[in-house]
């Protein structure tokens, strides 16, 4: 597969301001050094316990949020993303490296560029409820981003705001209500209009089955897939229900306090998760038998705060197979064969 979106080593930090002048005295890390590739036409699940960073990375990524560092390329030849590396390690102030980064790095993108690339990346977030204004009418809330990036005018808006609205379930008859006057399945599927009318390639679903009953979830899943196999979207689906994950995921990234701590295909990760953490996480997925019992993986002590984490493995206050080395040394994600990544010295040594 071709891949689309590559991260490396990206940051994403919150100041902290106290005292009377207010000056920053701390940071929450909410994305510390995180890589990762998405390839075109996947849906990459993200899951964690809430708090670890999953929503801010997908922010990061279509630039929501500026990062503190790191690099965001969006179908850059893996020529230039090389040639950028060498030019950091060799000649960080030179102005071949300067060009490369305005001309291809999403991290800094500034003005008229960066509104021009909006249309290739959109979001659903979570609650439709606070994402849509309750003051517009359904038929200016899909069509804000098709004319705010200028790809219609006049009668043409209408039709093309019709014609996704019908995509996703709904009918001309909803264009002149407001989203109060809708189920909160129906007001979700407002907010997916919206995300694919200016035919995005790439769009972030922060938790976007979270607020539905059941049927409507089922319902939501299945408008995705049907939407990703219709326009060709790609996906980073961002949840903390693991079962919807299973089911809509070809990959799945777990994350811990900012960390990627190990990435795999969805059916490997889910029969086999090798990380004490994501063993932990997924033991937690009820079984759906009332005469059996799964055996959960013990957790000690409470989540580190991300304004200091612990230095080394972030997690080997929490693990039972903690050694010297994981409170020294930050253990790298490894390839331990299939694209299975993990960061745990624990699981590396012994493949």
């Amino acid at each position: 597969m071709e891949n689309l979106i590559a991260i490396e080593n990206l940051k994403k930090y919150f100041p902290i301001y106290g005292g009377v002048l207010k000056r920053k005295v701390a940071e929450v890390k909410a994305v510390d050094d995180v890589h990762l590739n998405i390839m075109r036409g996947e849906c990459f699940g993200v899951v964690g316990e809430s708090g670890c960073g999953k929503t801010t990375l997908g922010k990061t990524i279509i630039r929501l949020l500026n990062p503190n560092a790191g690099h965001i390329f969006y179908r850059v030849p893996k020529e230039i993303v090389e040639a950028i590396k060498y030019l950091e390690r060799n000649d960080p102030k030179s102005k071949a490296l300067k060009y490369l980064l305005k001309e291809y790095d999403i991290a800094y993108l500034t003005g008229r560029r960066l509104k021009k690339f909006r249309r290739y990346m959109q979001i659903v977030f979570q609650d439709p409820s606070t994402s849509l204004d309750p003051r517009m009418l359904v038929k200016d809330i899909v069509a804000e981003p098709l004319v705010s990036q200028g790809l219609a005018k006049g009668a043409n808006v209408g039709k093309r705001v019709v014609e996704v609205l019908e995509l996703v379930g709904l009918s001309r008859s909803h264009l002149y209500r407001y989203p109060h006057e809708f189920s909160g399945g129906q007001r979700q599927r407002i907010a997916v209009a919206r995300a694919i009318i200016t035919n995005p390639e790439f769009i972030v679903l922060d938790e976007p089955t979270s607020s539905v009953d059941v049927s409507v979830r089922a319902q939501l899943l299945n408008l995705f897939k049907e939407l990703q196999k219709k326009l060709g979207l790609t996906y980073m689906f961002i949840s903390h229900d693991l079962s919807v994950v299973e089911c809509i995921s070809d990959r799945v990234a777990v994350m811990y306090l900012g960390k990627i701590v190990e990435l795999a295909e969805t059916y490997d990760l889910y029969k086999n998760p090798l990380h004490p953490y994501a063993k932990a996480l997924f033991a937690s997925i009820p079984v759906p038998d009332p005469t059996r019992r799964r055996e959960k993986a013990p957790l000690y002590g409470e989540v580190p705060s991300p304004v200091n984490p612990p230095a080394g493995c972030r997690f080997h206050p929490r693990c039972a197979l903690a050694m010297d080395i994981c409170k020294r040394d930050e253990p790298p994600l490894v390839d331990v064969g299939g694209g299975h990544l993990v960061a745990c010295y624990a699981v590396t040594e012994k493949e």
